[in-house]
């Protein structure tokens, strides 16, 4: 199966799954304990029905959206997700360039493979820096700062990782960061000699903004589980959150909010947008989906800060669905990780390009010209 056959979320997964180790597909495609809420995530989709409108004449469309202060030409972005090199050798690279080419914007995680130094040099369009807080107050303020000096536009600080979700694929795959030989993930690491070769040959595996200040990760195998657990900062409040909103002083969100209260608090600390996620149900597998969420947030904040749909969208009618409940935008990882695995670059533009065909057919077929012209009043629930 090659690029050209991928059409969908779908193709790309079972594209990226021939082409890596069954331990860092896994690591992907897998959840947390029983994985309900990743499913859930998607299939909440289903449980709403789209009403078109006909005659609206929608010979030109536009799909562009302003979300803490970025104008995007389409209103999907990539969210930040760490360790993108395990996937392809290019990594973020790829993404960025990717993600500047269809004039949206791309996350770049604290466990991130690239530099935001050299992304800043691919990317022109929008960056935004993923912030995990760390017990170590030194490495904190490096990321910070680094991100300020490569102007980054948008900080947003995980909140929703302050230990490790149950995450049993990774477990029985042995997965670890950077990969390590076992008994039971040696044979697949053998039989994908490509993947192999580029691991083995490319520039080494590093994750740059920790070095110099942890190990764990790098020079040290460890799980992402156990790194949440271990070096994240599990004393994280409100103050700090605040105190960093302050530091940073420019475009700030939280992800990983998903009950009203806290996103009302997101206002108060002078948050600009909050991400409706549950981490791709990576963490607490019987979490509620963000898009089953979404409504009650946008009631109570989405006058006050923009409100960005993430998780589970596969296709441009789940992008009309979060946008019409209210969300100024939506985001998402695994839907360009698979195709960054499956085909670097290439992969992630085809991805890109699927959804903004889907997103511009799927308007047209709505009857609105502007993504502003979508509202509850184009839903209707089982």
């Amino acid at each position: 199966m090659g690029l050209n056959r991928c059409h969908n979320f779908h193709e790309f997964r079972r594209l990226a799954k021939q082409r890596l180790p069954s331990p860092i597909f896994h690591y992907i495609d897998g959840a947390a304990d029983d994985e309900l809420t990743y499913k859930r995530n998607t299939a909440a989709f289903d449980d709403v029905d789209l009403v078109p409108n006909v005659l609206a004449g929608v010979e030109d469309v536009d799909m562009s959206v302003t979300v803490m202060g970025q104008k995007l030409r389409m209103p999907l972005y990539c969210a930040p997700t760490a360790l993108q090199r395990l996937f392809h050798h290019d990594g973020e690279r790829a993404v960025a360039k990717a993600a500047s080419k269809f004039g949206t914007m791309f996350g770049v995680s604290s466990l991130a493979t690239v530099s935001v130094e050299e992304i800043a040099e691919v990317a022109d369009t929008p960056k935004m820096f993923q912030f995990y807080f760390h017990k170590d107050r030194g490495l904190n303020h490096a990321l910070l700062q680094r991100a300020k000096d490569a102007k980054f536009d948008v900080m947003a600080l995980t909140v929703d990782t302050i230990t490790g979700g149950n995450r049993e694929r990774d477990l029985k795959t042995g997965f670890t960061s950077p990969p390590k030989l076992t008994p039971s993930s040696i044979f697949s690491f053998a039989t994908h000699p490509m993947w192999a070769w580029n691991f083995l040959t490319k520039p080494k595996f590093d994750m740059p903004h920790l070095s110099g200040y942890v190990s764990e990760g790098t020079s040290l195998a460890v799980s992402v589980g156990d790194y949440f657990s271990t070096m994240l900062d599990q004393s994280m409040n409100w103050k700090d959150a605040e105190k960093l909103c302050r530091d940073w002083d420019g475009q700030f969100a939280l992800k990983g909010i998903m009950s009203v209260e806290d996103a009302k608090r997101a206002v108060d600390i002078g948050c600009t947008g909050i991400m409706v996620s549950n981490h791709g149900g990576r963490q607490l597998d019987g979490s509620r989906a963000p898009f089953d969420q979404l409504a009650e947030i946008c009631d109570a904040v989405g006058d006050k800060i923009d409100v960005v749909c993430e998780g589970g969208i596969q296709r441009g009618t789940h992008v009309l669905k979060a946008l019409s409940v209210g969300a100024k935008a939506v985001s998402g990882g695994r839907l360009y990780l698979y195709a960054l695995a499956a085909a670097g670059q290439r992969g992630v533009e085809k991805a890109l390009e699927n959804f903004r065909i889907e997103i511009e057919r799927d308007m047209k077929l709505m009857g609105v010209a502007r993504l502003d012209q979508l509202s509850r009043e184009n839903l209707r629930t089982h």
